[in-house]
C-alpha cells in the first residue's frame, strides 16, 4: 500500500494545524505534497506540506490529481467521512 498518494487522508503532525486531518490532492516531488482540509471542514488550508509533517491514515477517497476543494468535499460526503475529518487528533510527537 503506497502511503503517500492522491486521495489519502492524513493527520498533520507539525505546525499550527497539527492534529487536524487533511487530504493529499497532488504529489509535488519526493519531499512535498499539496494538501487541503477543505478549510470549512477540518480547518486545513490548501498548501504545500513536507511529507515528514503528515501521518497517513488507512482511509482513502477517490479524487483526481489536483482536485478542487469542492470535488474533495463531494468525495468526502459520498464516502461518509465528513464527521471523521472534523475530529481533531492529538498528534504523536515524533522527532523530525
Amino acid at each position: 500500500m503506497p502511503a503517500v498518494e492522491v486521495g489519502r487522508i492524513c493527520v498533520k503532525i507539525a505546525g499550527r494545524e497539527a492534529g487536524r486531518k487533511c487530504v493529499i490532492v497532488d504529489l509535488i516531488d519526493e519531499n512535498f505534497v499539496l494538501v487541503t482540509g477543505p478549510k470549512q471542514i477540518s480547518g486545513v488550508k490548501r498548501r504545500k506540506v513536507n511529507i515528514k509533517h503528515v501521518e497517513p491514515t488507512d482511509k482513502l477517497i477517490k479524487i483526481s490529481r489536483g482536485a478542487s476543494d469542492e470535488e474533495v468535499l463531494r468525495a468526502l460526503e459520498e464516502a461518509g467521512l465528513v464527521d471523521y475529518m472534523k475530529e481533531v487528533v492529538k498528534p504523536k510527537l515524533t522527532p523530525l
